[in-house]
């Protein structure tokens, strides 16, 4: 059961990376866009996430504050990506704001995995 549960947590990475990787390519291009593959690792990482959530093949009791704020910044997330999309193809841009936004609270989500124990 740890196995697999290691390979979820793998997953959960796979989806962090398209979200921040995605966003970084564009930040370094300078481009203010959203991508497909942001919302790709969006949802790549949330349900990877939810399922890290679930009391399986652990011993030790999860910290369920820190679940709950990691929930809602990836609904944060989840949002500006939305908006930002709608905006895209209404041709109105994304706002430089929302777009940095976007990074800034994708790296404080893994920030708060890390350090938060």
């Amino acid at each position: 059961m740890e196995t697999l549960r290691h390979i979820v947590v793998f997953i959960h990475l796979i989806g962090f990376a398209l979200l921040f990787g995605a966003w970084a390519v564009e930040a370094v291009a300078r481009r203010v866009e959203i991508t497909r593959l942001m919302n790709w690792g969006l949802l790549i990482a949330g349900i990877a996430g939810l399922a890290l959530a679930a009391p399986w093949g652990i011993e030790y009791d999860l910290n369920y504050a820190k679940i709950g704020v990691k929930l809602v910044i990836l609904l944060v997330i989840g949002a500006l990506l939305g908006i930002g999309a709608a905006r895209q193809r209404r041709k109105a841009g994304v706002p430089a704001g929302m777009f940095w936004g976007i990074g800034i609270l994708t790296a404080l989500n893994a920030a708060l995995a890390v350090i938060w124990r």
